[in-house]
C-alpha cells in the first residue's frame, strides 16, 4: 500500500505522485514494486536490502540515489514471544524523489504524519524528513519503554507472591526486547553522524534539528540502559532467592531424613536374629520404642536450634 504525501503545513495526502513529494510505501505488493522500480526507477537492490528483517542502520548509494536504513520500534501481537521489537525502514532519495519503504505495519508513521499536520510542521527537504523520522522513532522508543517498565513491575509483583517459570520467562523476553532497543537506538545515533558527513556541505543540514534529535536519542538510550540494569538486577535477585529456597528445602529434607533414620537404625539392630539380652526384660519393646523416639526428638531439637527446620 502506498500513499503520496506533499508537505504544506504538515503532510497532506494527494491522489497521485508529484515531484518533491513523499511516497510512503507500507507492506508493498507487486503493484507497488512495479511503480517503484519502473515508474520511479528505484534500484531493486535497495528494496531487497530493506526487506531483510535483520538489516542494521546504514547508508548506501547507487548513482544519484541514497538509501538510508533506520530501525524503528513496533508492538507485536500478544501471542508472540516478544512484546516489542524493531524493524527496518528504508528511506530512498534523490534530487526529486523521496520514498520510504517498510515491510511492517507500525504506529510510528501514521502518528508522525498526523503530528506534522497537528503542529503545522514544514519539512523542507529529504534530510529534514529523515531526521524527523529518527526523532519520532526516539519518541516511540520512550513510549514503549514506559509500557515495558509497567510490565516489569507487574512481573515483579507476581514473583513476590509465587515464583513461577512463566513470570521468569516474561522478564527474560522483556530483557531481550531491551537489547533490541539498545542496539537499534545506537544504530540510529550512528546514522546521524553519517548523515551530517554526507550533507555537511549542503543547505539541507539544520543544526538545531540535528541537536534535538541527538538529545532525544540519548534520552531514549539512557532510559533503555536504566531499565536494562534494573531488570538485570531483578533477575539476579530472584535467581539468588530461588537458589536460597532450594538450599533451604534440601537442608530440611536432609534433617528429616536423619530424624527418621534413627528409629529405623535401632529397629534394624534389634531385628537381627541374634541374642540381644533383652528377651527377659519386661516391656523391652516399649523401652526400645521410647528410646528411638527420644533420639529422634533430640535430633529434631538440635536441627531446630541450628535452623535447619
Amino acid at each position: 500500500m502506498r500513499t503520496y504525501l506533499y508537505c504544506e503545513a504538515g503532510f497532506v495526502e494527494k491522489a497521485q505522485w508529484l515531484p518533491n513529494s513523499w511516497v510512503n510505501v507500507v507492506c508493498p505488493n507487486n503493484d507497488d514494486f512495479e511503480f517503484l522500480t519502473q515508474t520511479l526507477n528505484v534500484p531493486e537492490s535497495f528494496l531487497n536490502d530493506i526487506a531483510d528483517t535483520d538489516e542494521r542502520p546504514r547508508t548506501d548509494t547507487e548513482g544519484n540515489w541514497l538509501l538510508t536504513i533506520l530501525r524503528i520500534p513496533v508492538q507485536i501481537a500478544q501471542n508472540s514471544t516478544l512484546p516489542f521489537s524493531t524493524v527496518p525502514i528504508g528511506i530512498i532519495t534523490n534530487n526529486e524523489i523521496i520514498v520510504s519503504v517498510c515491510y511492517h505495519n507500525t504506529d510510528l508513521l501514521p502518528d508522525f504524519i498526523e503530528h506534522t499536520r497537528r503542529k503545522g510542521i514544514v519539512v523542507r527537504n529529504k534530510l529534514d524528513l529523515i531526521l524527523r523520522i529518527i526523532y519520532s522513532s526516539a519518541v516511540w522508543f520512550l513510549k514503549y519503554l514506559k509500557q515495558i517498565n509497567i510490565d516489569i513491575s507487574a512481573a515483579e509483583k507476581e514473583l513476590e507472591r509465587s515464583i513461577r517459570n512463566e513470570d521468569l520467562l516474561r522478564l527474560m523476553r522483556l530483557q531481550k526486547t531491551l537489547v533490541y532497543f539498545n542496539t537499534s537506538i545506537r544504530g540510529n545515533e550512528v546514522m546521524i553522524g553519517k548523515l551530517r558527513t554526507i550533507f555537511q556541505d549542503t543547505d539541507y543540514l539544520d543544526t538545531e534539528l540535528v541537536e534535538d534529535v541527538i538529545i532525544e536519542l540519548k534520552q531514549a538510550l539512557n532510559t533503555v540502559n536504566i531499565y536494562s540494569d534494573i531488570l538485570t538486577g531483578t533477575m539476579d535477585a530472584f535467581a539468588s532467592i530461588i537458589s536460597n529456597n532450594v538450599n533451604t528445602i534440601m537442608k530440611r529434607m536432609t534433617s528429616l531424613s536423619i530424624v527418621l533414620m534413627l528409629p529405623t537404625l535401632i529397629a534394624s539392630f534389634y531385628g537381627m536374629n541374634v541374642d540381644i539380652h533383652l528377651e527377659e526384660v519386661p516391656f523391652a519393646f516399649s523401652l526400645i520404642v521410647l528410646f528411638s523416639i527420644g533420639l529422634s526428638t533430640l535430633a529434631f531439637v538440635i536441627f531446630r536450634k541450628i535452623k535447619w527446620f
